[in-house]
């Protein structure tokens, strides 16, 4: 057995300790002040508890001021949560509490459930243990004495837990001081490292190993940060995101509903439905110098998603369906019993289209875009407003080009995608590439090629951005027919979405025999490029209206103007002017009802009309309107002339402004 272990740092240096040494020896050997901060160490990027006894390999010492310390952080917490949960209520069980997105949960075996009320009481326990300041310490216990003290504690979850831990596995149980717990770890050092940056946020019921068949159990759900600021944030950020609920907000601009006979499915109101058509004219005036436009359809045989694999890969996630002739009269053998789906994707209808009629290497590349209805199997607990539904319209295009073109086509994506989130706002953005995933087809020299050519593309977008895009790798998360480029866009409250994707495919056009002649008039297979921008156009929307707040860019609202009136006697100067607006393609309304100006500014206000023109005698006799903003409280006295140039030039979208800029450049 090897006497001492060779350690290599951060900074290249290579130092050997003894045999035994501990994460906090190491730490020592630094400085007494590194030692106080740390919190665990990380070797060759796996993260291990201080108390471990380090291994050769690159060491990294982990303060709580390192990213990889807020996970940590929330599982501790969890545990300190559950020891105040047991303190308050003994006989309680524990069961489960793992680390989730922004904080943390916990599963208890309680009689009564826990109320909102309960939250404070546990909170304030957590601080008392917090300042107790006790230290996490592991032990390895044989399965047996697991399920013997557990046992005799009552603990029959956790007994349950051992018997589902594979043999052969470790047994950990960590204490903080004479409060313990089943954990895989790791752990930092003390339960006064959690700190008190931590809320408990609400409780809800959940059945044991999430099965219906068994037991309810009682969850509270928490969030940890790494200080007060941070939790500050978040709590700001969770009560704007309350406010901006595109559901609320779309409720109360009358733009679209849900309803249990049609669960995942969205019913358009008219004004919902003309920013929905104002989004897909945008993107059709986008591509349309490059894309052929297209059309599949929306139900097909079962045999064509078996080909392209979906079937094989895909179909827990696919509606199916026969005809009702076919259901309800079985004995009748002239009816089509055959088993047809609902297109969850528009590529294999593409690759179709892409088959009719020989094609030449000279055609390429060819883009084929579509505005398709696709529909999924999302469970019913999962649909979440728009944002998550069961049909939706893909803003999908496929691209079938040669190898050499295969990098080019990528960067020509990756420019629409930047231009086309930067036309409504959002700058600053995160591409990452996913890579193969273990389960996958295609042979590994294909993939090589794939990845290759999609890192290079991806060092080129991040050098052209000069710093403005961040990129990175999602090593084993690419598509299962190839790697893929994923487009996350962060909002104004600082939350993310990731919304398009470019995915290489070198999968689909050989199941399906899709080829091309080429420079020496042989069938060639072509490379499939997916790509999506906007992604779900419905989820889109549902972004673009929590971004927003409601108070959209004046050229996607879907009414622009309200024109109201002081007094009848300015009512047909109120016509004019909403005349002369309509005549310049603003979408307008007129309000003359026999209410006072400040109630009609509050409704509209409340449906977030942008722009609302008040007319009164003054305004007519001088021709000239009263601007209010939503969200504003000035208002802007002008021309009706003047006005009407300036809202036009507002509502018009920013591709065709900047053609029309363009040209009068190239005029001049």
């Amino acid at each position: 057995m090897s006497q001492s272990v060779s350690l290599t740092f951060p900074d290249g240096s290579v130092r050997s300790f003894p045999a035994g040494a501990t994460g906090k020896d190491v730490a020592e050997s630094i400085s007494k002040s590194l030692a106080k901060s740390a919190v665990a160490i990380a070797i060759d990027g796996a993260v291990r508890d201080l108390s471990d006894a380090v291994t050769d390999g690159k060491i990294e010492i982990i303060t709580r001021k390192d990213q990889r310390a807020l996970e940590l952080i929330r599982h501790d917490a969890a545990h300190v949560m559950a020891e105040a949960v047991q303190e308050l209520w003994p006989g309680t069980q524990v069961t489960i509490g793992p680390v989730i997105e922004n904080g943390f949960y916990y599963d208890f075996a309680k009689n009564e459930p826990f109320t909102p009320d309960d939250l404070p009481k546990i909170e304030k326990k957590m601080k008392e243990i917090i300042a107790r300041n006790a230290p996490f310490t592991k032990q390895i216990w044989s399965r047996d004495k697991a399920k013997e003290v557990f046992a005799a504690k009552g603990e029959q979850y956790k007994v349950e837990l051992v018997d589902a831990i594979p043999e052969g596995q470790d047994l950990k149980i960590y204490h903080q001081g004479d409060w313990f717990d089943l954990c895989r770890g790791p752990h930092m050092a003390s339960t006064g490292q959690v700190g008190t940056a931590f809320k408990l946020m609400k409780v809800a019921g959940a059945y044991w190993r999430g099965d219906s068949n068994n037991a309810m159990l009682s969850r509270i759900y928490g969030t940890a940060w790494a200080d007060q600021a941070d939790l500050d944030n978040y709590l700001h950020m969770l009560a704007e995101a309350e406010k901006r609920d595109h559901r609320k907000l779309g409720r109360e601009m009358d733009l679209f509903h849900f309803q249990e006979e049609g669960p995942g499915v969205v019913f358009w109101h008219g004004k919902g439905w003309r920013i929905f058509q104002t989004l897909v004219a945008y993107m059709r005036r986008r591509l349309a110098a490059d894309y052929q436009e297209v059309n599949a359809p929306q139900v097909l045989d079962t045999s064509l998603w078996e080909t392209s694999g979906h079937w094989g890969w895909y179909q827990e996630n696919m509606f199916a369906v026969k005809s009702a002739h076919a259901m309800t009269h079985p004995e009748d053998k002239e009816a089509d019993n055959r088993v047809f789906a609902l297109k969850p994707m528009n590529c294999p209808g593409h690759v179709q289209i892409f088959k009719h009629g020989l094609k030449s290497y000279r055609e390429l590349p060819i883009r084929l875009a579509e505005f398709g209805l696709v529909h999924r199997y999302e469970p019913s607990g999962a649909l979440h407003g728009l944002m998550r539904v069961r049909g939706f319209t893909q803003d999908d295009a496929h691209i079938f080009c040669t190898d050499e073109q295969m990098a080019a086509e990528c960067l020509k994506i990756n420019d629409l995608i930047l231009s086309v989130y930067e036309d409504f706002g959002f700058k600053e953005i995160v591409v990452k590439l996913s890579t193969r995933p273990e389960k996958r087809v295609g042979s590994d020299a294909l993939w090589d090629r794939a990845e290759a050519v999609m890192t290079d593309v991806l060092k080129t977008i991040e050098a052209q951005s000069e710093g403005r895009i961040k990129t990175g790798i999602l090593p084993g998360e690419g598509a299962f027919y190839g790697p893929k480029f994923e487009y996350t866009l962060k909002d104004a409250i600082g939350r993310e979405w990731q919304c398009g994707t470019t995915q290489v495919d070198f999968n689909l056009p050989e199941r399906f025999g899709a080829f091309y002649i080429d420079s020496n008039s042989e069938k060639t297979q072509p490379v499939m490029i997916h790509r999506a921008i906007c992604g779900s156009m419905e989820r889109f929307l549902g972004i673009l209206i929590e971004n927003f707040a409601g108070h959209m860019p004046l050229w996607v609202s879907p009414l622009q103007v309200v024109v109201a009136t002081i007094t009848s006697e300015a009512d047909a100067y109120g016509l004019e002017v909403a005349e002369a607006l309509r005549d310049a393609g603003l979408n307008v309304e007129t309000d003359f009802r026999n209410e006072k100006i400040n109630y009609k500014i509050r409704e509209h206000s409340v449906t977030k009309v942008p722009v609302i023109i008040v007319c009164g005698r003054k305004e007519a006799e001088e021709r000239t309107v009263n601007i209010r903003r939503l969200g504003s409280q000035d208002q802007v006295s002008m021309g009706l002339d003047a006005a009407v140039e300036s809202l036009t030039l507002e509502a018009t979208p920013p591709d065709i402004r900047r053609k029309a800029e363009a040209k009068k450049a190239k005029a001049a």
